[in-house]
């Protein structure tokens, strides 16, 4: 089996909802990102087989297939085609999982792995329930699990109580997570990894969005003790939460021939994935089964690992990760999480891969 091999990895700094990129229409936000991919990397654009985008909300401005749309708005050819992925908020990790099998089992060998998202003019549930007011599962489905809707703000709090963290526990670890995004802001960390965009200000200026909108520098536990929980005798908030964004990623993936023929210097390989199913109630629990299944299927074990990214859904998960695997602490998420920087929903995933690459090479 060959390998696949990341030539960049970039994203856009996150916006917060109705923020620096709400004026910015989702196609536009996503082509950005993928004109500068080929701009960093100086890859001709019609050497590109294919572009696999991930997004989770596919409606209004990220309907009729977001991932072609954003390639015609783009400086690509329009002989690249592309597709677009939901596996919900792994949906761009998704995208690089699609792209490396691909090149690994010599099918392509240079591919675009993406994702998109924008929540302020997007917003969360928009293709669900709430907003077209059709169910999208049938009564059966809710019967076999004997509830009446599935929750991730419940799932979370059942996590948080499996695994016996106190909201004391969460906003601890909510703290660091800004604490160490501000450091890596102002310490140009993620220099490396962020495309800057141009955007008109309420004057009709303009200016470079270049920093992460959600960061807080006067954040702190007394603070987050005074917000509301998310639901009557829980113990999440939105301090211990991962914050709406907006925002796009993008990575090159090339096999050894690709890399030898375009002269690309790669920065990172790709070296095994995996993915899980488990129980849809107490959801968000399965990035601590599939990494135990990764880690096997590699060879290798937790302390092999010198950093690792886990998601900030809600500060339960990457909180139980670190317990269920006994991770250290010192190496999870170094730069800060979603809980500080935002969580792009579709875009998250390769988001993550950026931040994780360029912070292994730093």
């Amino acid at each position: 089996m060959g390998a696949a091999y990341i030539v960049d990895a970039i994203r856009t700094a996150g916006g917060r909802r109705k923020g620096a990129l709400a004026g910015i229409h989702a196609n536009l936000l996503g082509a950005q990102i993928l004109d500068a991919l080929l701009e960093r990397t100086g890859i001709d654009p019609s050497a590109v087989e294919d572009v696999i985008l991930g997004c989770v909300t596919q409606a209004g401005e990220q309907s009729l297939n977001v991932a072609r749309n954003i390639v015609l708005a783009s400086h690509l050819p329009i002989s690249v085609p592309a597709v677009t992925i939901d596996r919900q908020c792994g949906s761009s990790q998704q995208a690089v999982h699609f792209a490396a099998q691909s090149i690994m089992s010599g099918t392509q060998d240079l591919v675009i792995a993406a994702g998109v998202e924008s929540m302020t003019r997007v917003p969360m549930g928009s293709a669900t329930l709430a907003d077209t007011g059709v169910q999208p599962r049938p009564a059966s489905v809710f019967e076999k699990f004997s509830i009446e809707n599935f929750s991730q703000f419940e799932g979370a709090e059942m996590i948080a109580r499996k695994y016996g963290f106190g909201r004391d526990m969460l906003e601890e670890f909510a703290v660091v997570s800004h604490q160490r995004a501000l450091v890596a802001t102002e310490s140009g960390a993620f220099d490396q990894e962020i495309i800057p965009l141009t955007v008109e200000l309420p004057d009709g200026s303009e200016t470079a969005h270049r920093a992460d909108e959600g960061i807080r520098a006067n954040i702190s536990r007394e603070a987050l003790a005074d917000l509301n929980t998310l639901a009557e005798g829980g113990i999440l908030t939105a301090g211990t939460s991962s914050q709406i964004c907006d925002g796009s990623s993008a990575i090159l993936l090339a096999s050894e021939d690709a890399v030898k023929q375009h002269s690309l210097k790669p920065i990172a390989r790709i070296v095994q994935m995996a993915v899980t199913g488990g129980d849809p109630v107490i959801m968000l629990e399965e990035p601590l089964f599939a990494t135990e299944k990764a880690l096997q299927k590699a060879g290798m074990t937790i302390d092999d690992l010198d950093l690792y990214e886990v998601n900030e859904a809600f500060a339960p998960i990457p909180m139980a990760w670190m317990k269920h695997l006994n991770a250290d602490p010192e190496k999870l998420n170094v730069n800060g999480g979603a809980i500080a920087l935002g969580h792009p929903l579709g875009a998250t995933g390769a988001k993550l891969m950026a931040t994780l690459v360029h912070a292994l090479r730093a």
